[in-house]
């Protein structure tokens, strides 16, 4: 599963078009296959240079997610009763999470092949969602699925789903018993923790 959330947070980027917004997707199928093209080209993607990854990462994909959407999501009900402070550091600590917690799985993106299914939605329609398939020699597709919405900024990604799982409902109950525990504070600081323990390359050199 983490592999394909690896994929499934690569997918999103791009920008507007002259013209107008890009189709969201046609949007999710050239940053697929660009962000691919530059992995197949680079060794040290391939090998898992961790401080490389991220950074791909950080340039490509996250500018085209609203993280801070996804975080309200996966917050839940307690996301009401945070702090503008609170929410900012909780989408920051939650972004770097994702971040690093797929970093690793990132390699295996370069010899992924994808089946981009057609969008079946309305025009004027503003909440989209994107189909992927992974294909897997051997084994069934796995359905990649993207919630967009168009915004002043393009369109962004705020939720997806591997195989019908949804990677923000799928942190939901961690972060409501971190909550009922220690508050707020207490996902933040879980938070941080976590991804200071995620820090320190496993392969490939710098953070």
């Amino acid at each position: 599963m983490k592999r394909f959330l690896a994929v499934a947070l690569l997918v999103v980027g791009g920008g507007a078009q002259a013209q107008g917004l890009t189709p969201p997707d046609e949007l999710v199928k050239g940053v697929m296959l660009d962000i691919q093209a530059i992995i197949v080209k680079d060794k040290d993607l391939q090998s898992g240079d961790r401080g490389k990854t991220i950074r791909l990462i950080e340039e490509k994909a996250l500018p085209h997610f609203d993280h801070v959407e996804m975080t309200s999501l996966a917050v839940g009900a307690s996301w009401r009763k945070a702090s503008p402070e609170q929410k900012q550091r909780l989408a920051d600590e939650f972004r770097s999470l994702l971040v690093r917690t797929y970093a690793s799985s990132l390699a295996s993106f370069g010899s992924q092949k994808f089946d981009f299914r057609p969008l079946r939605a309305k025009p004027e329609a503003t909440d989209v969602t994107v189909q992927v398939r992974v294909l897997q020699p051997g084994a069934q597709p796995v359905v990649v699925e993207y919630d967009m919405e168009k915004t002043s900024r393009g369109w962004k990604c705020y939720d997806v789903r591997v195989a019908g799982i949804s990677l923000v409902v799928n942190y939901r109950t961690e972060f409501a018993n971190l909550v009922r525990e220690g508050g707020i504070d207490g996902l933040i600081r879980a938070l941080a923790a976590k991804n200071k323990s995620l820090e320190s390359p496993k392969a490939g050199g710098a953070k």
